[in-house]
């Protein structure tokens, strides 16, 4: 079986030079941190045109298949032209993400717009661009949608997002296909929003259904089980109002390799099961073959990127762990604070140096919560050295917030010897660039002094 990018901790393209040092992209980690500074978000785009390609060839066996590259996992307009290049869709959650993509010269009809709170400035600029779908959450959005549509007097092609029941072993946050979910119709309100549509929505046409079981999942067998109760709709929808849908989306979530520990099923084994059960459940309803739809993310963009750090200070307590501290942390990786993910790390100016001791790499903000890796056995390190954690390309600079009034940092691209920034550092100007002082303090004249 292939291996796929998203089952290797380290970039794809990803090697150590004669200097001991770690390269991504024909490109030494040591050198870019000095032309770009720290912390640093790499991508190697050979990495992520990989594992587009590893998709598109896994699935291509079915037929009609349209992959959406999950952009929340990190979206900026340089991922846009790449996706656009190797003929992927787009899954947008946001105006902001849709602003994004037209912005970028996406082909808006390949953008399914998601989101469980679409506000009617998010509708109207969706419709207004043309997107090619709008995946619908609940009851009060199929009234908005179809106020909406109606008022500029056109038809929106929609997708209806269900909970189909089905709990992974994920952690509780990344959950999403189970009953008590904020996302979808549950099934016992899947009939009554299609009547809704057939008879009173008159700007909306029902293309399919759209589910989505959560995120970083290990198993199999889920997706069996989650195109088999999608098929029974089909079939049910079919029989009872007459209705063949013509697209399915399956949503995203096949894990990637975070530690050694991690065991994710490759693209190929995802298409090995999605595929058969898809064909089975056709014949065995006696539907007509639906457009398969998927939205990877984390799986696409992942392991495709690092996060480099300076280490700084260090701390040995007594008869206790020795903190080494880098310069980011929870600010450009709320994970491990949020869900408890576990990552890995290297010192990428002396990679295959002997490990002599075990380590937690702390972050600079003033949170006690604030650790990116507990007890890892590493190098000596010695303030200055480069600290490299990988597979930290999806949610982490899409996360990333100015906690403690920290500029986030840059985010680079590489390939084949060549770095180019996809986006900017920000500054302490950029900091305050949007603070107002309102007129009545800028003219007060108090002093405490």
């Amino acid at each position: 079986m292939q291996k796929t990018v998203n089952q290797s901790i380290l970039p794809y393209t990803a090697r150590i030079n004669e200097q001991n040092h770690l390269e991504i992209g024909g490109c030494d980690t040591v050198e870019l941190v000095k032309k770009y500074g720290t912390p640093l978000y790499v991508y190697d785009e050979e990495g992520i045109r990989t594992c587009c390609k590893h998709y598109k060839d896994a699935f291509s066996a079915y037929g009609d298949v349209l992959i959406l590259y999950a952009s929340k996992a990190f979206m900026t307009r340089a991922v846009c032209k790449i996706m656009k290049e190797e003929c992927l869709g787009l899954d947008v959650v946001s105006g902001g993400e849709i602003y994004t993509a037209m912005n970028s010269g996406f082909a808006m009809q390949k953008c399914y717009f998601n989101g469980n709170n679409k506000t009617p400035e998010e509708i109207e600029l969706a419709l207004y661009c043309n997107v090619g779908r709008i995946t619908v959450d609940n009851f009060y959005e199929l009234e908005l949608l179809n106020k909406i549509a109606a008022e500029k007097e056109i038809t929106a092609n929609i997708l209806l997002r269900i909970t189909p029941g089905i709990e992974c072993h994920t952690h509780e946050y990344i959950k999403t296909g189970q009953i008590d979910s904020k996302f979808g119709f549950d099934l016992a309100q899947l009939e009554e929003a299609v009547l809704k549509i057939k008879t009173d929505y008159n700007n909306l046409s029902l293309k399919g259904l759209h589910a989505h079981i959560g995120s970083q999942i290990f198993e199999k067998d889920v997706y069996v089980d989650l195109v088999g109760i999608i098929a029974e709709q089909y079939a049910k929808i079919k029989q009872k109002y007459g209705m063949e849908f013509t697209e399915i989306n399956l949503g995203g979530g096949i894990g990637v390799k975070h530690t050694e520990e991690d065991d994710p099923i490759s693209i190929y084994e995802f298409a090995e099961v999605i595929i058969p059960a898809l064909n089975e459940n056709i014949k065995k309803h006696n539907l007509e073959r639906p457009k398969l739809l998927l939205e990877p993310g984390r799986s696409i963009i992942c392991n495709s990127g690092v996060t480099l750090y300076r280490a700084g200070s260090y701390k040995q307590v007594t008869d206790g762990r020795k903190y080494i501290a880098v310069d980011g942390g929870m600010s450009d990786n709320p994970r491990p604070s949020m869900y408890q993910a576990k990552y890995t790390a290297l010192v990428a100016n002396k990679v295959n140096s002997n490990n002599e001791e075990t380590v937690t790499i702390a972050g600079k903000y003033c949170e006690s919560g604030d650790i990116l890796i507990e007890a890892i056995k590493l190098p000596a390190i010695s303030p200055g050295d480069i600290i490299c954690i990988p597979a930290t390309g999806a949610y982490n600079y899409s996360m990333a917030s100015q906690y403690n009034r920290a500029p986030r940092p840059a985010a680079i691209i590489v390939h084949k010897g060549r770095s180019d920034v996809i986006i900017k550092r920000e500054s302490y100007q950029d900091l305050i660039s949007f603070d107002v002082i309102p007129e009545r303090l800028a003219k007060s004249g108090f002093s405490c002094i």
